[in-house]
């Protein structure tokens, strides 16, 4: 019988992958959106409010999925990306489904060393304690969960390398000091896939091994496209007024030995 999925968040940059890969490998897929579309051919499309935990409840029960994978987030609203993330747990382990949780390196405070999987969260801005919440949620109620700890998510089409592409044309600027560990969609997507597959537990690194500040992608982004870089505008958080992590790298030491998928960085995948 072939596995049936239920993305939770498939109208997302992530989420629409994972239900592409997911139906190209034989999966029954399910994908939920709130406000946007997923549109993917063979995928079953609901909508769904993930801070209304009975309709949570009622969908996962009548999906009834082997897999449960959690994409869904809104970068301001805790309900939606805390609560949301325990309706979900909440509604898997009703139904004994595998739960494939996507977090975020936002929860950690920064510092110059890499974060190992295992490393606590220490969030110092709304959005990362948001995502700190949501795997305390996941966790304590489903301790047999993987935690994906991811980066900055590129790709055709990504919000990330969108902005930088707004900032070569000079329209806004790129941080200097905010470094992170970008991680392409189709790389993501399958080593959540492959997760899903295994028994692993607990919270894993998945990003890719070049760390980068936001001012270095676009730079990448110019290369790439073959633009002349000169128009970009740069910018530090502290001259925008931000309290946000500036330095966060992932080790992946551990994703790099347990997975097939290869996770590449991004200085291979923006090369000329």
């Amino acid at each position: 019988m072939p596995v049936r999925v239920l993305v939770v968040g498939g109208s997302g940059f992530l989420g629409r992958e994972v239900c592409r890969r997911g139906v190209a490998g034989g999966c029954l897929v399910v994908g939920t959106y709130h406000s946007g579309s997923v549109g993917l051919p063979g995928v079953q499309v609901r909508r769904l409010d993930v801070t209304d935990r009975a309709a949570v409840c009622a969908l996962v029960a009548e999906v009834r999925p082997d897999v449960v994978i959690g994409t869904t987030y809104r970068y301001a609203d805790w309900a939606a990306t805390a609560d949301g993330a325990g309706n979900v747990a909440f509604a898997a382990a009703e139904v004994g489904a595998r739960l494939v949780h996507i977090s975020s390196d936002a929860l950690h405070a920064g510092r110059p060393e890499p974060y190992a999987d295992d490393d606590p969260p220490s969030p110092i801005f709304p959005y990362g304690a948001a995502k700190a919440a949501a795997e305390t949620a996941v966790r304590a109620i489903d301790p047999g969960a993987v935690l994906v700890r991811t980066s900055l998510i590129v790709g055709e089409g990504s919000p990330q390398i969108r902005l930088c592409r707004e900032a070569l044309a000079g329209r806004g600027a790129l941080f200097t000091d905010e470094l992170r560990c970008p991680v392409d969609v189709s790389d993501l997507a399958a080593a959540v896939l492959e997760l899903a597959a295994s028994d692993y537990a607990g919270p894993l690194n998945v990003a890719g091994p070049d760390a980068v500040s936001r001012a270095d992608l676009g730079l990448l982004v110019a290369r790439r496209a073959g633009v002349d870089p000169a128009a970009l505008k740069t910018t530090t958080t502290a001259e925008h007024g931000l309290v946000r992590p500036a330095v966060i790298r992932l080790d992946t030491t551990r994703a790099a030995a347990l997975l097939r998928t290869r996770l590449r960085g991004v200085t291979e995948l923006l090369a000329p």
